[in-house]
């Protein structure tokens, strides 16, 4: 992909592929991010074996459909009419360059953490199953990714991702269909499986030991959380800001909004599978606890079993040897197509955001030069971010977005004031971003875990994306309050309204459907399963 895409003449070309990019490759690119390795190897874990997890995962899709109107109708017009590259640009037009500076760096921090936990478990699942050492396995992945990434820009990097995709989607269905057709030979679902993992709706709050993804936290945190992810996360906003027009973007959001919860039923279907088979072969569970224990001692002597490596194990152990070699190849491309996809967009908000600010603009060569070296410079740190992680009893899924879940909320509010008003200084904008990340840090359990500490809160992840968005707008007003003195700035000759007629287009009603269809199907799937 980084040859057949490296022509790229300056940074648009680079960054956003010229703004040619049509909605097809573009809504496979979106998915694949978090469609990705972690999820066919995380989901199915959580759904078919990880204490406390089955069918409720799909809850976290039920906000979806809502956070795709909310970023084609407030969220992505005004920065895609802007003409910016790195939406922190945006920010520093409307607060100062503070602001954008301090939401660049927590852009970085996230996605960079994020990142190294996905590469981490790949690789320890990789050596676990194929006997490959994990450094070997982190160094493969980052500099094939790097090199790719580095050639060809963000074209390479979203129609790497659209094929990785569907190679990802392929093995999900192979895999499906080989652990049924066990499954069957050793009694049939209905045998071998506990039926509380079938339960998708729960009632809870979200606070206290075991009360999590229930209804009320995963429509209202999922919500932030995906309007700030899609939104106003540069790795997926790069991608939209990709697109030729507007109307592409709403085809892009609609497909991917209508998309994401088949893909993740049949994730969650597969777990069923798998997991049934644990309960009928004991052959297969003795394997997990085998290669566990085998591999990583110090995880099976605190939590038992490491849940994620169900799916890899059930690959060696149970499908064709061809089949073997195509899947562990789509996943290390999975991974990649994540870590590219990273490397891409921390490498544009690094030069947009520290080296190309204000009048004195870079020439092209040295543009391209500093680009490319910042490509080079992130891979490394998501390689060594990659050994953060690895001990936590969850799985890895949950502690991906349990990481983004601390900076998500503030994130969103600074663009949504941005935008929308004009009693806001940098100031309070400022305190905003700093006192929600820092309240979030505080709160958040896989934090103190990375840290081994434990402050008492008992708060469930989801929860992080709305404390964050409440906790910097108190601080924000209430600073700029304080601080009224402070000139406020604003965009001239930009202006944003959302007028009624706004919401009156045909991708807002499908998705509104499409939400209330799968709240229903939600609440009547576990007795179809069962």
């Amino acid at each position: 992909m980084g040859f057949f895409f490296k022509d790229n003449k300056d940074s648009k070309d680079y960054f956003l592929g010229g703004k040619s990019m049509g909605w097809f490759p573009l809504s496979l690119s979106t998915m694949a991010t978090q469609l990705s390795a972690i999820s066919f190897i995380s989901a199915p874990a959580f759904v078919g074996l990880k204490l406390n997890g089955g069918m409720k995962w799909l809850t976290f899709e039920f906000a979806v459909p809502l956070a795709m109107i909310f970023i084609m109708i407030v969220i992505i017009p005004p920065l895609f009419r802007s003409g910016v590259v790195s939406i922190y640009e945006f920010v520093e037009k409307r607060f100062s360059t503070s602001t954008r500076l301090i939401l660049s760096i927590v852009f970085q921090i996230s996605r960079a953490l994020g990142t190294g936990v996905m590469v981490y478990t790949i690789a320890i699942i990789l050596q676990a199953v194929l006997d490959i050492d994990f450094v070997y396995t982190i160094l493969i992945i980052s500099v094939i990714t790097i090199i790719y990434s580095w050639q060809g820009g963000m074209k390479a990097v979203v129609w790497g991702d659209a094929i990785q995709m569907i190679i990802l989607f392929a093995g999900l269905i192979i895999c499906l269909y080989y652990g049924w057709n066990l499954l069957q030979e050793h009694g049939g679902l209905e045998a071998g499986f506990d039926p509380e993992r079938l339960q998708i709706i729960d009632y809870n709050l979200g606070v206290g030991e075991g009360n999590e993804y229930g209804l009320l936290p995963m429509i209202l945190g999922g919500f932030f959380l995906y309007a700030s992810y899609y939104g106003c996360d540069q790795t997926q906003a790069q991608r939209m800001l990709s697109a030729k027009d507007e109307k592409t973007i709403r085809s892009l959001l609609l497909a991917n909004g209508l998309l994401r919860f088949p893909v993740v039923l049949v994730y969650c279907i597969m777990g069923l599978v798998i997991g049934g088979l644990i309960t009928l072969a004991p052959d297969f569970l003795a394997e997990i606890a085998d290669t566990t224990q085998r591999h990583f001692p110090d995880q099976f002597a605190k939590h038992g079993i490491k849940a994620d490596l169900m799916v890899p194990v059930f690959i060696i152990k149970y499908l064709p040897h061809g089949l073997i070699g195509i899947l562990m190849v789509g996943i290390l491309s999975a991974a990649m197509s994540s870590l590219s996809s990273t490397v891409n967009s921390l490498s544009a908000v690094t030069v947009e955001d520290f080296f190309n600010r204000g009048e004195n603009k870079l020439s092209t060569k040295k543009y391209m030069m500093i680009s490319k070296g910042s490509v080079v410079f992130w891979g490394l740190v998501c390689i060594a971010s990659a050994f953060l992680f690895g001990g936590s009893k969850n799985a890895v899924i949950e502690i991906i977005n349990a990481i983004g879940s601390v900076f998500y909320g503030p994130v969103l509010v600074t663009f949504f004031l941005a935008f929308f008003s004009k009693k806001i200084n940098h100031i309070g904008m400022n305190a905003g971003i700093i006192s929600a990340v820092l309240i979030n840090l505080m709160f958040s359990k896989t934090i103190q875990e990375l840290f081994h500490i434990d402050l008492g809160f008992n708060i469930f992840w989801i929860w992080l994306n709305f404390t964050g968005v409440i906790i910097a707008l108190v601080v924000a007003y209430a600073v700029s309050a304080l601080t009224s003195k402070t000139k406020v700035k604003s965009i001239s000759n930009f202006n944003v309204s959302i007028k009624k007629e706004d919401f009156m287009i045909k991708e807002v009603y499908i998705l509104l459907a499409f939400f209330v269809f799968i709240l229903v199907l939600s609440f009547f799937l576990p007795s179809i399963l069962s």
